[in-house]
């Protein structure tokens, strides 16, 4: 591989490629870049499929604003492309009076950010809504969904080919270097090695991102990019009655998450999860020891589930700016102009709410690029 290119986006999950959709056009080249052997292997594939509302995080937050935006646009794709989705609904609950508090913070938050569907539930309410459900209080947030994740990137990566975007994959960046009107992209292509030239550069490698950021020459300790493991664990519920729940129904959160809670998939079936637990390495194996914990925190809000139900499932890994303890980052969606490297942006840390922010986030990131061109 040897070429000058408009645009070069390394990385091909979710965020990486509704950027493809929004910048490819007839005249103009824009390569995608990714080291696994297709799109969407790692974060966008291992993780709850929710469409979010916008509830959990500071209402100035970009996490915030782009979920909130990025919410209606992905139903209407899914409407449009015909990706598998349910707009089920969710009730967040208080399983005791103590949690009570923090249901009516969120649900203030709630309020404040622009999700304006929301309703406080009784105990009564939530028992008629959902009657395996124990919880003494709780709100419902009616418009928070399931998607297809793999349909929706199936959606957007053929789009994207279509608008004649290129996609290199088992291609991994080893360098990056400025030149005079752009950068050098250096790659692994199998085998062999090779380079790229491009007039910008958007760096949403998830997971990766962080190393990518170095390979430009950011000190990521001093930018606060250095991204922390976050491990996620699933276990599937084999229960002989599938109904036992019409909705996702979500704890209060804990420091690294949203807690395990209860979601559905497109076929009905429910699953438990994810976990929270910082790792040093990328591991997807799931530990079935922690069967228990997992029984425990959804037998306090669902008692009908018994031990036996679960089974192991699969895991996913958060790619978060906050390590164990920390207080709340946002994402980095930065133009790093004002360090030295014009036309290269920065997409790091982008974990939940990311699969639902997704359009809005590439339409920011083509806004970044107009003019660079």
């Amino acid at each position: 591989m040897s070429d000058q290119v408009d645009v070069c986006i390394i990385g091909a999950g979710v965020v990486g490629l509704a950027i493809a959709v929004e910048l490819a056009k007839p005249g103009r080249r824009v390569f995608i870049l990714d080291r696994n052997r297709t799109f969407g292997l790692e974060t966008s594939s291992h993780n709850s499929e929710v469409i979010h509302a916008g509830i959990y995080n500071p209402p100035d937050s970009l996490k915030t604003r782009f979920c909130v935006e990025g919410k209606p646009l992905l139903y209407e794709l899914c409407e449009k492309y015909n990706i598998g989705h349910k707009r089920l609904g969710k009730i967040i609950v208080a399983a005791d009076a103590e949690e009570t508090r923090e249901i009516e913070r969120l649900y203030r938050q709630g309020i404040e950010n622009g999700v304006n569907d929301l309703t406080l539930l009784t105990r009564a309410e939530i028992k008629r809504l959902e009657p395996n459900v124990e919880a003494v209080a709780g709100f419902l947030s009616p418009s928070t969904g399931i998607i297809d994740s793999w349909g929706l990137m199936q959606s957007f990566y053929g789009r994207a080919r279509e608008s004649g975007a290129d996609f290199f994959f088992n291609t991994e960046v080893t360098g990056i270097e400025k030149t005079i009107d752009g950068f050098k992209v250096i790659v692994t292509e199998r085998e062999s090695i090779s380079s790229l030239h491009a007039t910008v550069v958007i760096n949403a490698a998830g997971l990766f991102s962080d190393k990518i950021a170095a390979l430009a020459g950011i000190d990521i300790d001093k930018a606060s990019y250095r991204i922390h493991y976050c491990k996620g664990e699933y276990f599937s519920v084999d229960s002989r009655d599938k109904r036992v729940v019409e909705r996702l129904i979500y704890p209060v959160p804990e420091q690294a998450g949203t807690g395990i809670h209860i979601s559905l998939n497109l076929d009905g079936n429910i699953k438990l999860g994810p976990s929270a637990r910082y790792v040093d390495a990328i591991d997807y194996s799931v530990d079935e020891t922690s069967k228990t914990d997992f029984y425990r925190a959804a037998h306090r809000y669902l008692p009908v589930i018994q031990l036996d139900d679960l089974s192991p499932d699969f895991a996913g890994i958060r790619p978060k700016l906050q390590g164990p303890g920390a207080g709340f980052r946002d994402f980095v969606i930065a133009d790093e102009t004002d360090r030295g490297l014009p036309g290269l942006i920065n997409l790091i840390g982008i974990e939940s709410p990311g699969l639902t922010a997704s359009p809005a986030i590439a339409r920011y990131v083509a806004g970044m690029v107009k003019g660079k061109l």
